[in-house]
């Protein structure tokens, strides 16, 4: 059985304006939960909130990312997000030595992996919450779409759009706007 994990996956520029530090696309990533063992999530307002509330953590820039793609890894490539999970570890939460940072960090890629128990290319998403005084961390999962023969390479078809008469709807969003607001 291959070995899988998360990469950090960015389908629109959204989580640029939702975090303080959005994760780049295609960064090994784990659920990170520990960052939010020392706080409590009701006093979190803004960019703070939206990262316990469904931000996966991207070992790279250790940026915050809404989704997370199932992904085949070789074994160099896990042992180096475990290397660099575990100098996180070390350096920004404390721990209290490089073996107790390593043995987290095992820990917690070996959790992501459990998460990988669907195909490759299957997006997974996380709402994170706090109740009766423990975190509880929920994932959801959507399957790659159709391909479509009439698109170039065969590639997926995300969305249709369907034509609906009768309706004049225009809705507009400004993305920046809200990227402001508090």
């Amino acid at each position: 059985m291959a070995l899988k994990l998360l990469r950090t996956i960015r389908l629109d520029p959204s989580d640029t304006f939702v975090f303080d530090r959005a994760a780049e696309p295609g960064e090994w990533a784990v659920p990170g939960g520990f960052r939010f063992w020392d706080c409590d999530p009701a006093r979190l307002d803004g960019k703070a909130r939206q990262a316990f509330r469904a931000g996966f953590l991207g070992l790279s820039s250790f940026g915050s990312s809404t989704l997370a793609i199932v992904t085949e890894a070789r074994e160099d490539e896990r042992e180096a997000a475990v290397e660099a999970l575990a100098r996180h570890l070390l350096e920004a939460h404390g721990a209290p030595s490089p073996q107790a940072a390593r043995a987290a960090a095992e820990e917690e890629i070996a959790f992501t992996a459990s998460l990988c128990d669907h195909p490759p290319e299957t997006l997974v998403a996380l709402h994170r919450t706090v109740e009766d005084g423990a975190l509880r961390e929920r994932y959801r999962t959507l399957k790659p779409g159709r391909r479509d023969p009439d698109i170039q390479n065969g590639a997926f078809r995300a969305f249709e759009f369907v034509e609906v008469e009768g309706e004049d709807v225009e809705e507009q969003v400004d993305l920046m706007a809200l990227g402001k607001s508090p």
